[in-house]
């Protein structure tokens, strides 16, 4: 069975708070037999993969507005040991906006080592990067979680997982996890593959497969990800904060719908707009080191690049993720949006089209 949801909730000035729902579910056929889904929970989690990176990003900034992280301050200063192989002055704003050249760890690593947060810190804290940093960017893919969450630890004393639920979730009433409850697994919905869209472009499983030893096998596959099930006990319990989130449609547009609305949303403050502002400023944009694309990032946001709109807006920003998730703040129409679903969709895009088919149908009801 396969499920996707999706929620945006929207107020537009001189009104009251309103909100529009969008649920899709389709049938397909598991094990010979034919089944159809009705209305996908709002209460059933799925895994996000990258989508988690905004709401990692969301905890850096919440440190930076209390003036306990400085954006242009060197990451050691807060790190000593990330100081190792050149990085002594690399500063914090580079880990936000995957200029860093810290994409991929060069030394070999199990596939169980990702589940270790020591591990792959000190790894990264080791790595020489693989561009001088703040040359160009490079979607820092799994590498982000470890290298803003470790500020955040470090900054806050809580691991990712931990001020998430603190500072983000409980406050908002918005279930948004990472580390997911062993007791959550009953409604947390299996990810299953979906279609694979190569079209025309060029097949990173090839060039992974021509050069193992290279920066963009070594993103994807050290540790083998691929080898790890992303419904495994394990993988719902680390606290992969660029990669294993889970969450709701609506918890997910809830936590959008607050920074799309000035950082405040039902008298609870998350974010300050001067933060917000400073949060979607371009950083990186072009033709990116790593993936074969190109991508428009702010300080640990996607801003979508003029190849892939979303909505009329240009400003608009947030972050999806393979397979198809999508968390998203237009703060011009005061819109959040989430997508989840658990039947990923892959191909050569920055927003999958089943909810860009939604945010198109969103903007066209306003």
């Amino acid at each position: 069975m396969r499920a996707s949801s999706a929620c945006a909730r929207c107020s537009r000035p001189g009104s009251r708070a309103a909100r529009s729902w969008a649920r899709r579910c389709a049938s397909t056929s598991t094990a010979g037999r034919s089944s159809t889904c009705g209305e996908a929970s709002p209460t059933r989690t799925a895994g996000l993969r990258g989508a988690t990176k905004g709401i990692t990003a969301l905890c850096a900034h919440q440190l930076v507005e209390r003036g306990e992280l400085n954006l242009d301050a060197p990451v050691a200063r807060y790190w000593p040991e990330f100081a190792q192989n050149g990085k002594a002055e690399l500063p914090v704003r580079l880990l936000l906006s995957h200029r860093a050249g810290l994409p991929a760890i060069a030394k070999p690593l199990a596939p169980a080592d990702i589940f270790d947060w020591g591990t792959m810190t000190t790894a990264l804290a080791e790595q020489k990067p693989w561009w001088t940093p703040g040359t160009k960017h490079g979607y820092h893919a799994i590498t982000y979680g470890w290298l803003v969450g470790e500020l955040v630890r470090r900054v806050s004393g809580m691991s990712i997982g931990r001020y998430v639920r603190e500072h983000v979730s409980a406050p908002l009433g918005a279930e948004f996890w990472i580390g997911l409850p062993a007791e959550l697994d009953a409604r947390t919905a299996d990810l299953v593959q979906g279609p694979i869209v190569t079209g025309d472009g060029p097949n990173m499983m090839e060039i992974i497969a021509k050069d193992p030893e290279g920066m963009l096998a070594k993103t994807f596959a050290n540790p083998m990800l691929f080898a790890i099930s992303p419904n495994s006990r394990d993988w719902r319990a680390a606290e992969l904060a660029a990669a294993n989130g889970h969450t709701t449609g609506h918890a997910l547009a809830r936590i959008y719908a607050a920074l799309a609305q000035g950082g405040t949303l039902d008298s609870v403050r998350i974010l300050g707009r001067e933060a917000i502002e400073r949060a979607r400023v371009v950083q990186s944009e072009g033709q990116d080191a790593v993936l074969p694309m190109v991508t428009r990032f702010g300080l640990g946001f996607m801003v979508p690049p003029d190849q892939e709109p979303l909505g009329p807006n240009p400003r608009v920003f947030g972050h999806g993720g393979a397979g198809g998730s999508l968390g998203l703040a237009d703060p011009e129409a005061r819109i959040g949006f989430g997508y989840v679903m658990n039947r990923m969709h892959t191909g050569l895009w920055l927003v999958d089209p089943r909810p860009r088919a939604l945010l198109d149908a969103l903007y066209a009801s306003l």
